[in-house]
């Protein structure tokens, strides 16, 4: 997969801004965005963020081609002035984000950019393209995850993805979730991430007997043979006949590593055909099913008693089938002026779409004594936080609600990833992410981790940040005030 990304992968109202910014002589002003999540999907407590690897690889490779300026100076008409400065453009900005695998929650700033105002509305929609789709699939995988317990997962999805590159960057985000293998070799080549497959009915279908189909598979992979048992009849056809062959590669010193259920009764089949392959003597055998599976989906058939080991999800995990936007947004939080931060505020109608102003940090507040989270605190970033001293945090919706936390580590989320345009942070591989992804799960007590109406987790804002947005927004009404 080419790592280039086109610098044309935006908005048109980016670059309209873009022009209008040069035009006016404001280009160069430097600015500062956040972008966060509003609202949890999937009724979930908490979002897998996911996506930095592909907004680093972007943002080192940003360019425009001589083909895309020619395309911009056809199609809107631009100076050729500004065509020039598109030819020399680079990202020169300042980048902070939570490493991926990091569990975070509405309002948190999940990235924070500040550079010139240009290059911070040319890459708006590309970092929200990326963050939101492979936070979206790794929350997803991890609620999937938490009900499949140590069972193990395989990713299925890629023939049901948006296109490749939601295929491959899905099967990514997946296994950060805690997906344990996937069926797209290219994922695995690219990533590092263990493969997994069998054959499709149609292999059973080309033989003349789907006997004969099973001895041809199981002598072509005669060490991991795992068969497909529900071509014609799963408990008076497939598995019979998969535990004849089974007996077969016993007798040769192989095993039947498993068979695999993609259809009919799950749960009844499951337990059936456990019990058939137990007294034959193949204990070791694995049961995989596939089938339109989602968290529910596993959760039910658990409930029933299902004998199932391995699970095939695809569909309802890489399209985020009940919830396929997170909803991500990027706003502008604070402009410098005259060499100070200015903060700045959006207001609406909807109480939830009012931003929080100020370049912010982010911190997880954990308990000493139980290792456990107690709740997030978001502050200014000239702010310090004194560990010595207690801590009183509230809900910023409803102010009423306030605890005070004492022996505890405020642990920073926001690392430095780039520092005027140049990338500072070492990528972690793969296996690191995730491995991080499992400790973070590790500081947070059930109650906010089950999918099913989770507690909500604590997020407070400083003393001073609550302040500030109060002073602003007192400021502007005051004026709408005045003018009437």
């Amino acid at each position: 997969m080419s790592l280039s990304i086109s610098a044309l992968h935006t908005d048109k109202y980016q670059l309209t801004m873009m022009y209008a910014h040069y035009k006016n002589g404001t280009h160069q002003n430097r600015r500062a965005f956040d972008l966060y999540f509003r609202k949890l999907p999937f009724g979930n407590g908490y979002v897998v963020f996911a996506g930095l690897e592909r907004v680093v690889q972007y943002l080192e490779g940003l360019r425009f081609q001589e083909e895309d300026i020619r395309f911009l100076e056809r199609e809107m008409a631009f100076e050729p002035e500004f065509l020039d400065l598109l030819r020399s453009f680079r990202f020169t900005g300042t980048l902070h984000a939570m490493p991926e695998g990091t569990l975070a929650f509405p309002g948190e700033p999940l990235i924070r950019v500040e550079g010139n105002i240009m290059e911070l509305q040319l890459i708006e929609t590309a970092l929200l393209n990326f963050v939101g789709y492979q936070s979206l699939i790794a929350t997803k995988a991890a609620r999937v995850r938490h009900v499949a317990g140590q069972d193990t997962l395989l990713e299925f999805g890629t023939r049901r993805a948006q296109e490749k590159d939601a295929a491959v960057w899905g099967t990514r985000a997946a296994y950060i979730g805690g997906f344990d293998a996937t069926s797209n070799t290219y994922a695995s080549q690219r990533f590092g991430i263990p493969s997994s497959g069998t054959h499709a009915h149609a292999w059973v279908q080309d033989f003349p007997t789907e006997l004969e189909a099973f001895r041809a598979y199981a002598a072509a992979f005669p060490e991991a043979t795992t068969l497909l048992v529900d071509t014609y009849d799963t408990l008076k056809s497939g598995v019979p006949h998969a535990i004849k062959v089974g007996l077969e590669l016993k007798q040769q010193g192989n095993k039947l590593a498993g068979i695999r259920l993609d259809s009919g009764d799950l749960a009844y089949l499951s337990k059936q055909a456990r019990i058939m392959l137990d007294e034959a003597g193949l204990t070791d055998t694995k049961i995989t099913a596939s089938s339109d599976l989602d968290e529910f989906t596993i959760l039910n058939l658990k409930s029933q008693g299902a004998k199932i080991d391995a699970w095939g999800v695809g569909t309802k995990l890489i399209t985020a089938f009940d919830q396929p936007a997170l909803g991500a947004v990027y706003k502008m939080v604070a402009r410098l002026e005259d060499g100070e931060w200015a903060p700045t505020i959006k207001i609406s109608s909807n109480p939830a779409k009012i931003t929080t102003p100020c370049r912010k940090n982010v911190y997880r507040i954990i308990d000493r004594k139980s290792g456990k989270a107690r709740g997030d605190l978001i502050t200014a970033v000239e702010e310090t936080i004194d560990e010595s001293k207690p801590l009183h945090l509230f809900d910023p919706e409803h102010p009423f609600r306030r605890k005070k936390v004492k022996h505890y580590q405020a642990m920073p989320l926001l690392q430095p990833i780039f520092q005027n345009g140049k990338c500072v942070y070492q990528l972690p591989p793969l296996s690191e992410i995730r491995k991080h992804h499992q400790q973070q799960l590790s500081l947070f007590w059930e109650e906010y981790l089950r999918i099913l109406n989770p507690e909500v987790y604590p997020v407070s804002l400083s003393r001073q940040l609550w302040d500030t947005k109060q002073q602003l927004l007192n400021r502007i009404y005051d004026s709408i005030k005045a003018e009437e």
